[in-house]
């Protein structure tokens, strides 16, 4: 049995390797796509471009902008004297975001007086505009608690200063503490994604790719009539690319460490384990691909409708709670949700098993049934 299986195996790495598509498909869509998430795919609010619109002319609003300038996230790269001006640099894209300080501001400022600035922003993208109008408010609260302290020690040198000394303000002081990526890097979050991304590519197109060439080109039927049995058949086909599977898992985790420093705080043994219950429901769902196609290209239309809706629903992209409860409920089906669970609890988080017994649970079970199912569908029509 096992000679016959081991057989299979070796026929399928010689016919997959020696194929050049296969070959790029399995080596060059793991690395474009690191590379892509790693370099391109930013969501860092960095170096926004800022338009400055002073229409005070005063110290406060002088030392203001020197705030903004000393701010490693805004650079002031436009100055707007009018209303129309700061409209026109928005609507060409010019700047992300505009300060306009109104008249009177320094003057409001001296006499004690509340004193505004308006931070206009552009809100194509929504997520981006609100982290800029964070930094904005940050930025200017920094300087309140300057001038307070001005204040403060005004009134502690000019004894006969009207009003009470107030050494301290009661109030709540926030302070941030960002845990498992304290640098707010979006690559730590991605390119541990593209692990589940790639596996599932891969796996699941190859498997159902190599039996359906099995039966375009007529090999099928050759096959079964040698001492084959379906089962040894099944094992042969779907280890060749359970092994490339791992191997394109190995390379990603390479790359996110020695080219993008992602870090990995927990086991790479569980990492592996976990990818190897994945591999169950990619396997099968290639499998069950294979039996509803009958040429190759119908596998691969069939695994890109089946692969879209699963990856934007797994959470690599956009966050599974804040999706309808409807959808939410359906994600509970999809294995993808879970091995992107365990990746970035692994990478990012360091938990173990303790923590990620669930998803792992999850993955063995749904992968029993998938690949199981497929099998047993692939019987039937073998037979």
């Amino acid at each position: 049995m096992w000679e016959r299986i081991l057989q299979i195996v070796r026929k399928e790495f010689r016919q997959t390797l020696r194929e050049p598509r296969l070959r790029t498909m399995l080596i060059m869509p793991p690395l474009i796509q690191t590379i892509i998430f790693g370099f391109a795919v930013n969501l860092d609010v960095e170096h926004v471009k800022l338009g400055w619109m002073d229409l005070d002319r005063g110290v406060e609003s002088v030392e203001l902008r020197r705030h903004f300038q000393g701010s490693p996230t805004f650079t002031i790269t436009h100055e707007a004297g009018s209303e129309a001006e700061a409209q026109a640099l928005l609507d060409r894209g010019d700047v992300q975001a505009i300060v306009r300080i109104a008249p009177g501001f320094s003057r409001d400022i001296g006499s004690g007086k509340q004193a505004q600035a308006q931070v206009l922003l552009d809100g194509t993208n929504s997520n981006t505009a609100a982290i800029m109008g964070n930094y904005a408010t940050a930025v200017i609260a920094t300087r309140n608690r300057e001038l307070l302290g001005e204040r403060q020690r005004e009134k502690l040198v000019d004894r006969t200063a009207a009003g009470p000394i107030l050494l301290k303000i009661p109030g709540v002081e926030p302070e941030r503490r960002v845990w498992f990526n304290p640098d707010l890097k979006s690559r730590n979050y991605f390119v541990p994604g593209i692990i589940v991304n790639i596996i599932t590519l891969v796996t699941l197109m190859l498997t159902a790719l190599s039996i359906v060439r099995e039966k375009e080109i007529g090999t099928m039927e050759q096959i079964m009539v040698t001492p084959i049995r379906p089962m040894e058949l099944i094992l042969g086909k779907t280890i060749p690319f359970a092994i490339m599977g791992m191997f394109d898992l190995l390379l990603i985790t390479g790359v996110a460490l020695a080219v993008f420093h992602v870090p990995l705080r927990g086991s790479f043994a569980l990492l592996v384990f976990a990818g190897a219950l994945f591999l169950l429901s990619t396997l099968g769902a290639g499998l069950f691909m294979s039996t509803i196609s009958e040429t190759q290209q119908q596998a691969m239309m069939a695994s890109f409708f089946f692969f879209q809706p699963t990856f934007m629903l797994s959470g690599f992209s956009f966050p599974i709670a804040n999706m309808p409860t409807l959808v939410q409920w359906v994600t509970y089906l999809n294995p993808l949700r879970y091995f992107m669970d365990i990746v970035r609890g692994v990478f990012l988080k360091g938990v173990g098993i303790e923590v990620l017994w669930p998803q792992l649970l999850a993955l063995a079970v749904m992968g029993t049934i998938i690949l199981l199912s497929s099998a047993l569908r692939f019987h039937k029509r073998l037979d």
